[in-house]
């Protein structure tokens, strides 16, 4: 056992958790969606937030240059990307960075492209804020999700695409992309002057050997329509904090978004994810390096078992703690597929088809746990999808 407990699964009940909440209706549902971890809190982390509740008062505060050297830092270390202070705008979330980009740099009407499936609060955002949905479909290719970038292409060009919402690494197929791959993406939004919003929240996650690049540090030329969103919250389980950054190197943009922030109010964060931060990005490497390793066995068993028991396609994630699992051999759709996990294999998995029409036939599976419980969950489902 390492210096960490990763084999205790807390107690999430009764806690207003909303992953866990259709298990306080009925506790035989085993929680395995939302993209947070059912593993004890980094202690530091705790420690640091123990320490603000017992000496501060919950009033405002500003971002201290401590919380902005910790992002350097981070940036710098894990992924050799240095940037200063005044490139970095906190905010209190991703999903919030892209309404803000939308909002900023696209007016009603105009179209903003996604590489469908991908996370769902893409779709959603783009659409409530009135601008053209584009989704550009990603393609299977030997069992792991590829960039058609012809077809790509054509997208940005039919539609006169403005902004181009991007996720690297990608969710839920846990691609990450290549250099060349990043360098064709943004060498397109370069050509036909498209605003680029890359959305790196599992930066941290890479698995097997694989390395995130972050696209700022390919060409200093794509700073100049790059915008970079990161946070700490996906990488050490603090979602509930609140607090992430974007890396804006370009002044105009810069000061685009951050009228926009000012504009939407969102120009605040919750102390308590300010302080969470800091304490991740300054004490949490050990942490994150014995959590890849256990997240790397977990994925190994979920492609073991599924692929010797059952007709399920694993699509073995390159980083991310989510795995994209394909049901098509039984013929079942979504929502169907989700109702005969939830009310066979008493397991609650991610609707496929909420991330894409190309989603239909798929979940998407959340190993961020103990081994135990991905255990029970295997078993659950091979139970019902079991070749026999």
């Amino acid at each position: 056992m390492g210096n960490y407990d990763f084999t205790t699964r807390p107690n999430r009940l009764d806690q207003f958790t909303y992953k866990w909440q259709s298990s306080e209706q009925n506790p035989e549902l085993l929680q395995m969606w939302v993209a947070d971890m059912d593993f004890l809190p980094h202690p530091d982390i705790k420690a640091a937030i123990e320490a603000y509740a017992s000496e501060h008062v919950f009033g405002y505060n500003y971002f201290s240059d401590a919380l902005y050297q910790s992002v350097i830092d981070w940036e710098k270390d894990q992924h050799g990307y240095a940037i200063n202070k005044e490139d970095i705008l906190f905010i209190d979330g991703v999903v919030p960075s892209i309404s803000v980009a939308i909002q900023s740099f696209t007016e009603k009407g105009d179209a903003v492209l996604i590489n469908s499936p991908v996370y769902y609060p893409f779709a959603r955002t783009i659409k409530l804020n009135d601008r053209q949905l584009v989704e550009n479909s990603l393609q299977i290719v030997d069992g792991r999700f590829r960039i058609d970038f012809e077809q790509l292409e054509k997208d940005i060009v039919d539609n006169e695409v403005k902004l181009y919402v991007f996720c690297s690494p990608h969710n839920p197929g846990g691609r990450v992309w290549s250099r060349d791959e990043l360098t064709q993406v943004a060498q397109l939004c370069q050509k036909h002057g498209v605003i680029l919003v890359s959305d790196e929240i599992h930066q941290d996650l890479a698995l097997f050997g694989n390395r995130h690049i972050s696209l700022n540090t390919i060409d200093p030329s794509f700073k100049d329509f790059t915008i970079i969103l990161g946070s700490a919250t996906k990488t050490f389980n603090i979602a509930g904090t609140k607090n992430s950054f974007a890396i804006i190197q370009n002044e105009s943009l810069r000061k685009s978004f951050q009228r926009t922030q000012l504009a939407n109010n969102q120009h605040e964060v919750p102390t308590i994810g300010m302080v969470a931060t800091e304490a991740a990005f300054n004490h949490g490497k050990a942490w994150l390096e014995e959590f890849r390793h256990v997240i790397e066995e977990n994925i190994n068993l979920v492609c073991e078992e599924l692929e010797s028991k059952t007709k399920i396609k694993v699509m073995k994630p390159e980083g991310t703690y989510l795995v994209w699992l394909d049901f098509s051999a039984y013929g079942i759709a979504q929502p169907d597929l989700d109702e005969t996990l939830r009310q066979k294999a008493k397991v609650v998995l991610n609707d496929g088809a909420h991330f894409g029409k190309e989603g239909k036939y798929f979940a998407r599976l959340n190993v961020a746990t103990p081994k135990t419980t991905v255990q029970e969950a295997l078993d659950r489902i091979v139970s019902v999808f079991g070749r026999d």
